[in-house]
């Protein structure tokens, strides 16, 4: 039977008996040991795939607290602003747990994958003419007078329920990897890690806490270029953010364990996604992609790694984001008769030397 957060890392989380036990069966997700890149650079890379919960997304490992809580007050009605995963996870937790669930997303800025799942679970969907930093004022200013409880990530209870992700690689590896490497939009993802390992740490007696290195897009970067990005822009929709609501508490984890903001182009997310998929077998979205990016731009750059080991996040699954996906990695499709000569050719026309080696 599967592992419910809410139980096993109760010891760790801010709930009590008047807290309701709230579950989509989030959580312990798989690490999975790169074989082809672990090779290559003489190192142990791990990718945790937050693609594995519920929603497809790491969302669903804090919205599961931020929805305990909200019933513990007695509430019935949720909100947030989202560029697509929030959205859909909100969704997701609203729909089982009877609740009004309201997503203010900015128009034709969300991936179609994200927007469907939001409208299968029901939502109440309002698109805005402006960005993702626009919907989440809107947010904030509407919440209080509709009586609405905000399960975005300035919901403190949705980084407390995603600081499990730490708890979880820590259990697994028996140590802190000497690495992480995460997208960063909103910021409190990696905010919520650098708790978890913080907390283990003073616990559990763990060693130490990972260099943490936050990847943002190019040009939807405001963490490393240092100012709000009014209009930011990138095909990885989900960090598509120009002002991060959890900015401090982002820099204090890249600040404290001696690490890094770094910033990746669309290129270079896409080729990441693509090399993650054809030579792991993993297809994440690409906003995932850019953790592994930016590990590779580090390795350009001369970041040692030999017998390091390292955790890329990837936050989300790859359907998520069919339309990036078809636009970018789609293979040429052979098409011939159904003869087997036919067919025999046509496996021999389109072989190729390796790709893995032609890539790098």
């Amino acid at each position: 039977m599967k592992k419910i957060l809410f139980d096993h890392y109760k010891d760790f989380l801010p709930v009590n008996s008047s807290t309701p036990m709230v579950s989509l069966g989030e959580g312990f997700t798989p690490l999975v040991k790169s074989l082809n890149f672990s090779e290559k650079y003489d190192c142990d890379l791990y990718f945790k795939l937050e693609g594995c919960n519920p929603s497809g997304s790491f969302k669903d490992r804090g919205m599961f607290l931020a929805v305990a809580k909200a019933l513990e007050k007695k509430k019935s009605k949720i909100i947030c602003a989202s560029t697509g995963n929030t959205s859909a996870s909100a969704a997701a937790y609203g729909a089982r747990y009877n609740l009004q669930t309201i997503v203010i997303i900015p128009s034709g800025k969300i991936a179609v994958g994200k927007l469907l799942q939001a409208m299968a679970y029901g939502a109440q969907i309002v698109s805005i003419k402006g960005n993702f930093d626009q919907a989440l004022d809107a947010v904030k200013q509407i919440s209080d007078s509709m009586d609405f409880e905000i399960v975005n990530s300035i919901n403190p209870f949705r980084l407390e329920g995603q600081k499990t992700g730490s708890f979880e690689i820590v259990d697994e590896l028996n140590q802190s990897p000497d690495y992480q490497f995460m997208p960063v939009g909103n910021a409190g993802n990696i905010s919520s890690y650098f708790m978890g390992y913080k907390l283990y740490l003073e616990r559990k007696k763990i060693k130490n806490i990972p260099t943490f290195f936050g990847i943002q897009a190019e040009n939807s970067a405001p963490l490393v270029d240092g100012k709000i990005i009014e209009n930011p822009s990138t095909v990885a929709t989900a960090i598509r953010i120009g002002n991060p609501a959890s900015s401090d508490l982002a820099k204090e984890a890249v600040n404290d364990s001696q690490g890094e903001f770094l910033k990746v182009s669309d290129e270079e997310i896409i080729s990441a996604q693509s090399l993650i998929a054809k030579h792991e077998g993993i297809f994440c979205e690409p906003a995932s992609a850019a953790s592994f990016a930016g590990l590779l731009k580090k390795i350009n750059n001369g970041l040692d790694v030999k017998n390091k080991k390292i955790v890329c996040i990837l936050t989300g699954n790859g359907l998520k984001d069919p339309e990036n996906a078809q636009k970018y990695l789609k293979s040429k499709i052979i098409k011939t008769s159904s003869s087997s000569e036919s067919i025999k050719k046509a496996i021999l026309s389109g072989s190729s030397t390796n790709i893995f080696k032609r890539m790098f």
